[in-house]
């Protein structure tokens, strides 16, 4: 099959996939906060609630577009499907299986940060063209945040990359499929690495207790204050996005991806996902939002030190351990 061919069909059914798991974690997490808090979540729209997604899409497209008289037009509608499509583009490189996957790039880990990276940039032009001081400062706490934590993110990364002496994420994979090892091998450089890099990654999507860049408490809601309708959806969506193609490639790198017994590899690789996409939801509805200090007290003095000691203990491993 031609490239092309290939890597459209595939990345087509990847959105598509992507978007409808979104929609549905919207209700998953509202009946999972709602059992967490004593509630019953979503009962009325559809059985057991699950056309509520639907509902808040036909709410949000009756939605007043508002654009504030003194914003930078420009910007402020640019910004929403700009961090959408930088969330959905980092799947490309994903495997699903040992044959699903859009796009199998040679630097495959490279690519999934640099596009990863990519994310803050909305994220900053929505607080600067919304001419707004609360925005504006959600937006600058987004900068810091996302600086600081790519640090630790990368070199979580690294561990997998340098012990399968590969940046193609099938590899990787596939290297864990050897030794018979859902968190890579050797495990006392696997284990705190994939901590790292679910705390850097949590950070990243700006997900509780990271959520400094929204900060209802003191910033009303940060980077969409301004924002209505479908614009402020998108910034959700985003964020959904997000977290479930990072949850994906927390399960390549660490946990085995789609190797494991008894069923075909792509159930193990959405098992592993959607178990790590609980787990986040299990975190936001548990621990308190740090403050901005404390957030980058545990980033610079305890992560980025810690990776980088496990970046040069694999190092050290491969070379005299092979």
């Amino acid at each position: 099959m031609n490239d092309f061919i290939h890597g459209s069909l595939y990345g087509g059914g990847i959105i598509v996939v992507l978007l409808t798991v979104t929609a549905m974690a919207l209700w998953f997490e509202r009946k999972m906060a709602g059992r967490m808090h004593s509630r019953l979540g979503p009962t009325i729209v559809g059985p057991f609630g699950l056309l509520q997604p639907v509902a808040d899409v036909v709410k949000l497209l009756q939605k007043e577009d508002i654009t504030p008289e003194k914003a930078d037009a420009a910007l402020f509608n640019l910004a929403p499907p700009m961090g959408a499509i930088a969330a959905i583009a980092v799947a490309a490189v994903i495997p699903f299986s040992s044959s699903i996957v859009a796009a199998d790039l040679e630097v495959g880990v490279l690519y999934l940060l640099a596009i990863g990276a990519l994310g803050v940039l909305p994220v900053f032009i929505a607080g600067w063209g919304s001419n707004n001081k609360f925005a504006m400062l959600g937006g600058m706490r987004a900068i810091a945040q996302s600086v600081s934590y790519e640090v630790p993110l990368v070199l979580a990364a690294m561990v997998p990359v340098i012990l399968s002496g590969s940046m193609k994420v099938s590899d990787i994979v596939a290297y864990q499929a050897a030794h018979h090892w859902m968190v890579t091998w050797p495990f006392f450089l696997g284990i705190p690495a994939f901590a790292i890099f679910m705390l850097a990654m949590l950070a990243e999507a700006n997900r509780i207790p990271f959520d400094i860049p929204e900060a209802e408490s003191e910033l009303v809601a940060g980077i969409t204050t301004e924002y209505t309708g479908m614009k402020f959806a998108l910034f959700y969506v985003a964020e959904y996005v997000h977290t479930l193609v990072a949850s994906a490639v927390g399960a390549a790198l660490f946990l085995g991806g789609w190797d494991g017994p008894f069923a075909p590899g792509i159930w193990w690789m959405v098992a592993k996902t959607l178990v790590l996409f609980a787990f986040i939801y299990w975190t936001r509805y548990s621990l308190l939002r740090f403050r901005s200090d404390q957030l980058m007290a545990l980033c610079w003095r305890w992560l980025v030190p810690t990776g980088v000691v496990l970046v040069a203990a694999s190092a050290v491993w491969v070379v005299f351990a092979g």
